[in-house]
């Protein structure tokens, strides 16, 4: 009498489906920290802190009576400024959440390439402006920095079986 040994795996389709899924709710995660540093800049506009989170007088030495007191209309247009920007840092934090929640989780590859597109655009064109000015400080990034390593972790988790999906149906 001979003895089949039989292991269970798991077939490589529910392992695909499952790092998309990981992927992309780590991607759609580093969305949801991408608004919520979006909130914390909008709100500090409107307290005595009024500079952008981990900006201080090291950064600059002046605070937010002083430039009301300097220039009232400065003072404005810095406002306003921080309140565009917050709206823009959260639109692409939504942009990112929904993309990856709605379409890299299903497998698309067109919402993954946008996903990874918005973030990649926003802080390419952000980020280099820090640096000259010495405000790279990691009170001031490191949330930024801690939601865009979520976020490539997961859209390189995704991308496996996204390319694997792809090969597949070619």
């Amino acid at each position: 009498m001979s003895h089949i040994t039989t292991h269970q795996t798991t077939p490589p389709a529910a392992t695909s489906q499952s790092a998309l899924r990981l992927g992309s709710g780590l991607m759609a995660l580093a969305g949801l920290g991408f608004i919520g540093y979006a909130v914390i800049f909008f709100v500090r506009n409107f307290t005595g802190s009024f500079l952008e989170l981990g900006i201080g007088h090291s950064e600059v030495d002046v605070g937010k009576s002083e430039i009301k007191a300097f220039s009232p209309d400065l003072y404005e247009y810095i406002s306003h400024l921080h309140i565009a920007v917050s709206g823009f840092i959260a639109a692409a934090g939504l942009a990112t959440l929904a993309l990856a929640w709605f379409g890299v989780r299903r497998g698309l590859l067109w919402a993954y390439v946008t996903a990874v597109a918005v973030p990649v655009l926003g802080l390419a064109v952000a980020l280099p402006a820090h640096y000259p000015y010495g405000l790279d400080t990691i009170g001031h990034l490191g949330l930024i920095y801690l939601a865009t390593a979520v976020f490539v972790i997961g859209a390189l988790i995704a991308l496996r079986p996204l390319l694997a999906a792809r090969k597949e149906n070619a």
